[in-house]
């Protein structure tokens, strides 16, 4: 999608506007201001439609609604289709200090009604009347737009609605793909997998694998990754154990060549009912890069997360082990929070280079970084892997713990800390999903938490929220985040729940209703 020099212009200037404001103090934490959320997933629907329940990942930035514990601000959340009233109680319940009523009254809820598989942001922007609604709704210089992650799409919105965009501009999409990420590690030096730059043909990945191979021909695995991918999807594994050996003698590139071109279609491609075949055909529009896969005996995916503030500060708000799945580890299921005491430190450091690097090309807002900790002679390597330039699965956990409990993340320790002084633990994940739950509506698993005490405990700043709730219906998919004082509490907490919903399907099953 083209925009206009004119648009591109007015963008720069309504985000100038932002950098402005926060001069005077952070907006996040100021009173009297009107928040758009568009949690449009405005990635290649066709890597999107691979993840089960992705229209209902919309679900995962209602976090935001606790920001009406502040008494005058506002906030629109709209989403393609309408949300369940007792999932958006559910959320305002959990506010502190606020009336239910008085909460509500500040919220306007807004759909499209429409359950195609274009981005959110594109439906909104085929419906001039919505975004007339919108606009009514919005106080000038008083309002912001948020989002998932931010395209052609997200900016032509704000254009239209003349409020600012909380997020980097568009121009920086690429800093947040595979090859990007590969740019800013080798700018920054740090470690990362050999690889590959970008390429836009299998003719050209061939030719990358085997350069690859005659670098490191003992290699029994390789990664081969599109340039944009969520949560692990868009990625690929191919076994080269049979072929790395011969690597190391003096062969031709036309028969190395050939012995790449024997096995590459047997590339596992990671994700529900992908193929190879539809794997290649979206490699000339995405691209593709290549890189070696880490091995180890002792291997862990940690991840860190940083914010950029629209003056160019940069701060690490978290860091996150991965909890990985799928045969070679490579889908994204949840994470526990915070990283391992061994690294998590080293996390905060290769992190803020990289919110350095990001911010000095003008990105703001939210940024996270993954990595592979391989322990080597009783030494964490961490290998850069990719930068997200975006919201992520990490995000939704960590800003309910922080709304909810009013505590801070401390860098000098990478703990965070309720205003009680507590240590808060949690296990966080997008993927309980179980064939009997499906049925389940949103109205049953409140009946479940009331029945078993499962809802968060504002006395104790313990116990879980859930999310992903509209998706255990049609997919038997639930999120939550089960926040304790220590990693056992949080893990037993979340196992409970596991128990309680397996039991509670199972006995409804059993009793034949």
């Amino acid at each position: 999608m083209a925009i206009s020099f004119e648009d591109k212009e007015h963008f720069r200037s309504l985000q100038n506007q932002l950098r402005n404001n926060w001069q005077k103090g952070d907006i996040l934490e100021e009173d009297d201001q009107d928040i758009l959320v568009i949690p449009s997933f405005s990635i290649d629907q066709e890597v999107g439609k691979k993840v089960i329940g992705f229209l209902h990942y919309e679900e995962r930035l209602l976090f935001s609604l606790i920001r009406l514990r502040n008494p005058h601000t506002r906030l629109i959340y709209v989403t393609a289709q309408p949300l369940s009233p007792i999932i958006i109680d559910y959320y305002l319940q959990l506010l502190p200090g606020i009336p239910f009523s008085h909460a509500r009254e500040r919220l306007l809820l807004l759909t499209t009604y429409d359950s195609s598989q274009k981005a959110l942001t594109q439906k909104i922007l085929e419906r001039p009347r919505l975004i007339k609604k919108i606009k009514d709704f919005l106080r000038p210089n008083k309002s912001y737009m948020v989002c998932f992650n931010s395209t052609v799409l997200e900016q032509e919105l704000s254009v239209k609605l003349d409020i600012p965009l909380l997020a980097s501009s568009p121009e920086l999409l690429y800093w947040g793909s595979k090859g990007g990420s590969r740019e800013i590690f080798a700018q920054c030096n740090i470690l990362h997998p050999e690889g590959s730059p970008l390429v836009y043909s299998i003719e050209n990945l061939s030719r990358e694998i085997s350069l690859l191979l005659t670098k490191k021909p003992y290699l029994k695995k390789v990664v081969i990754k599109l340039n944009e991918g969520f949560s692990g999807e868009g990625n690929a594994v191919l076994d080269v154990s049979g072929i790395s050996g011969l690597f190391i003698s003096d062969l031709s590139i036309e028969k190395k060549l050939n012995l790449v071109n024997q096995i590459i279609h047997e590339a596992k491609v990671q994700g529900l009912g992908e193929t190879w075949l539809n794997f290649c055909s979206r490699i000339p529009e995405l691209g593709v890069i290549v890189e070696e896969f880490i091995e180890g005996e002792i291997k862990f995916s940690p991840s860190m997360q940083g914010y950029i503030t629209p003056n160019g500060e940069v701060e690490i708000i978290s860091t996150h082990d991965q909890i990985l799945g799928g045969e070679d580890g490579q889908i994204y299921l949840g994470c526990s929070f915070p990283a391992q005491e061994d690294y998590r430190l080293q996390l905060q450091e290769l992190g803020l280079k990289i919110g350095l690097a990001l911010a000095e090309k003008g990105a703001m807002e939210r940024y996270s970084a993954d990595f592979l900790a391989v322990k080597e002679n009783n030494k964490w390597l961490l290998y850069a892997i990719e930068i997200n330039l975006r919201k992520g699965g990490t995000t939704h956990p960590f800003m309910t713990l922080k709304f909810l409990t009013n505590g801070q993340y401390n860098c000098q320790d990478g703990l965070f800390y309720s205003p009680e002084e507590k240590v808060k633990y949690y296990i966080a994940s997008d993927n309980l999903q179980k064939p009997q739950y499906h049925g389940l509506l949103p109205y049953d698993l409140m009946d479940i938490i009331a029945k078993h005490r499962l809802h968060f405990d504002s006395s104790t700043k313990t116990g879980t929220v859930f999310h992903l709730m509209g998706a255990l219906s049609e997919f038997g998919k639930v999120g939550l985040t089960s926040i304790g004082n220590s990693w056992k509490e949080a893990q037993d907490i979340y196992n409970n729940v596991e128990t309680v919903l397996d039991n509670e399907t199972n006995d409804f099953i059993l009793r034949g209703c």
